[in-house]
């Protein structure tokens, strides 16, 4: 996305809308570093140790972002020995990278929560995607960031190429389902939902984030159709 003509195959030469992952240089943020928010109290279950610290390393992110982010910093957090991220994942980068690729994984399952309770009809499923889209940004708001602003994640590692590449391909999928026929389509589909889950989890646009949430989800919805495929 974001070039004009067809979707190309390989997705790979950007990262999501427009530079996946085969690009040496990332795009600028989108957004300043916010102030760190203080993550929720969580227990850690270390029957599956890997999951257990991506879970403290979301919290983590959460509490320190990503440039106070420490493998020592998560196994405290987690209550393991200091070895055992570097054990799983080598280094910060790993660790970022493999919380990266469960980030889109959840980002993808956000979505399908809201296409379930959606009408069936593919723009409908379009503008469902789209909520979950703000679900996931309001929710997750420093992993919604690692996805989309940090530098930190490896794009070329392939759990995250994939996982990126799911979350591009469900939204192509879906504008073509609703009728688009070009990348001008995609990009528009794509632009709104993201500018929207961009400004609502950063607080920056209150006149629809301070209003109750099924009045929030009629505006944004609202704003979804406005950019649904004319054809």
């Amino acid at each position: 996305m974001g070039r004009d003509g067809p979707v190309k195959e390989n997705l790979a030469t950007d990262k999501i809308g427009g530079y996946l992952t085969g690009m040496p240089d990332l795009p600028p943020k989108l957004l300043p570093d916010l102030p760190a928010k203080t993550a929720p109290a969580r227990s850690y279950h270390h029957g599956d140790l890997r999951a257990a610290l991506l879970a403290a390393a979301e919290d983590e992110l959460a509490a320190r972002g990503v440039e106070g982010f420490s493998l020592r910093q998560v196994a405290k957090r987690a209550g393991v020995s200091h070895a055992a991220p570097a054990h799983h994942f080598g280094d910060a980068q790993g660790l970022l990278t493999a919380l990266a690729a469960e980030g889109f994984r959840q980002f993808l399952a956000a979505q399908s929560a809201r296409e379930a309770q959606a009408a069936p009809d593919p723009a409908s499923q379009l503008v469902a995607a789209g909520l979950g889209y703000v679900d996931f940004a309001v929710g997750r708001p420093a992993l919604f960031r690692l996805l989309w602003q940090s530098e930190r994640p490896n794009f070329r590692v392939a759990e995250l190429q994939q996982a990126a590449r799911a979350a591009f391909q469900h939204l192509v999928d879906q504008v073509m389902a609703a009728g688009g026929r070009s990348t001008a389509d995609e990009a528009a589909a794509w632009a709104m939902a993201h500018g929207l889950a961009d400004l609502l989890a950063s607080g920056r646009l209150e006149s629809v984030g301070s209003l109750p949430p099924e009045a929030r989800d009629a505006m944004v919805a609202g704003l979804i159709r406005r950019v649904l495929p004319a054809g």
